[in-house]
């Protein structure tokens, strides 16, 4: 009986240990459907932030090709600015080509640091910036120049829009010369916000490539057959006094300056093109940028030095406005810059709705959907159409935008975060060639707007609000 007894109390004994001791275990681990809740918010964050690259437009494609990139460079950058080089060439062909080949040199700086990073991808131009100066100042830095850029580019394509249809319409239909600029803009904006809701960078690759090349063409062979019939006396920088030959000066680099724009999304677009430890993405990418670059140089140096020779300092600050004849042909030429810039806006814009619609879902919770995308768009064009009819002033706005913010952004800004990013050892090539080319872009951000300023205020003098 005693050994009953204890057999009975050991039994008891072992059985509360082991059951005192899964107790504990189970208290210490996790329970297993708080687990699994974990686990399903991880995966549903994942899945959201995935969804979010995939309907961005700058994320949402990755299948371009090279000849894809120079298409938008070639679009981004032979505008606008390119018609105002005769009314520029005040500084002379000196500053176009040592623009050119600056603004060649900062673009493949940028081009080689989209993955200068080891597994990661720059896409756009405050993420270089946040890599180059830290997440918050490099962001602050770099966002509003960019914006500025796009927005002041969207601006001037607007205005031009307006104008080049106006002079196409009154060309062919002399009868409605009364017809106000004012509607002009307004339908070139009403167009844009239809254009707008284009998914991405390649739903657009093809639009107005041809255009541009076609009417640089005819710039420049009108003005060749306007020159060989009547050439002007005066080929000088205009002012009757030598501050106004300084200020037009001022005004003319700074024109020279907006014609080269492409930087501002030069990484947005080279985020569309795909790539592999193989074939990386700088490789097409560069590809593309060559051939835009020398396309570039022939269009703006034809249109600069035909136009100037021909009108002189006489010349508009849009040459097609001093071309008359043929009617027809000066028609067409016009026409084709309202094509080319309706793409030109829109390469611009996207990026701007870009940084937009990631606010908007990332920050603010909205939900992806075309009702956003069509709000937030619409609004943006919009605003721009507001800014574009109370300051038409073409000439004033390439000058004053482009010594305000593209020659930071084209200039000296990539040379500055190359140096942070890569620095190269003091006197190399790439640091001496970084260094000249800050000096020269900072220099035109101080005077270039002073310039532009004071044709703004002259053109305002005699402006009609909405005339």
């Amino acid at each position: 009986m005693r050994i009953n007894r204890r057999l009975v109390q050991k039994t008891i004994l072992t059985f509360l240990r082991s059951k005192k001791h899964k107790t504990r275990m189970t208290y210490n681990a996790p329970p297993p459907a708080e687990d699994e809740e974990n686990n399903a918010r991880s995966t549903e964050n994942n899945h959201r932030q995935m969804d979010y690259n995939d309907w961005l437009p700058v994320t949402a494609s990755r299948e371009g090709k090279w000849y894809y990139s120079a298409f938008h460079n070639v679009t981004a950058m032979v505008g606008a600015g390119v018609l105002g080089l005769p009314f520029a060439m005040g500084p002379g062909l000196v500053a176009i080509m040592l623009s050119w080949a600056i603004t060649f040199y900062s673009l493949w700086q940028m081009v080689e640091l989209h993955e200068s990073v080891p597994g990661k991808r720059l896409d756009r131009y405050p993420e270089l910036g946040q890599e180059a100066f830290g997440p918050r100042l490099g962001y602050w830095i770099v966002l509003p120049q960019q914006l500025l850029v796009q927005m002041a580019s969207d601006i001037v394509y607007n205005v031009t829009g307006g104008k080049s249809l106006k002079k196409f319409v009154e060309l062919l239909f002399p009868n409605l010369h009364h017809v106000r600029q004012t509607y002009y803009i307004l339908g070139f904006a009403a167009l844009q916000i239809v254009l707008s809701q284009s998914p991405d960078f390649n739903s657009i690759k093809i639009v107005s490539l041809l255009a541009a090349l076609i009417y640089s063409m005819i710039a420049s062979v009108a003005s060749i057959v306007k020159g060989t019939e009547h050439r002007p006396s005066e080929y000088g920088v205009r002012g009757d006094t030598t501050a106004a030959m300084i200020f037009d000066a001022f005004n003319g680099i700074g024109t020279i300056a907006f014609a080269f724009a492409g930087h501002s999304v030069v990484l947005e677009i080279q985020a569309t093109i795909p790539s592999t430890p193989e074939i990386p993405s700088k490789k097409p990418m560069w590809k593309g940028v060559v051939v835009a670059y020398l396309i570039v140089i022939v269009c703006y140096l034809c249109v600069a030095i035909s136009g100037f020779w021909a009108f002189g300092d006489l010349v508009e600050d849009d040459v097609l406005i001093s071309l008359e004849r043929p009617a027809w042909l000066i028609a067409a030429a016009n026409f084709m810059v309202f094509i080319h810039v309706i793409g030109s806006y829109q390469v611009f814009a996207m990026s701007v709705f870009d940084t937009i619609e990631s606010y908007l879902v990332k920050n603010l919770k909205f939900t992806p959907s075309t009702t956003l995308r069509l709000v937030a768009r619409s609004s943006y064009v919009a605003l721009i159409c507001l800014v574009a009819v109370c300051i038409p002033f073409f000439g004033g706005l390439l000058g004053f935008f482009g010594g305000l913010v593209f020659s930071s952004t084209s200039y000296f800004l990539p040379c500055i975060i190359w140096l942070i990013m890569k620095r190269p050892k003091p006197w190399s090539m790439h640091w001496f060639f970084s260094w000249i080319a800050i000096i020269i872009g900072v220099l035109i951000a101080i005077f270039a707007p002073i310039g532009g300023m004071r044709h703004i205020i002259l053109s305002a003098k005699s402006y009609k609000l909405f005339s």
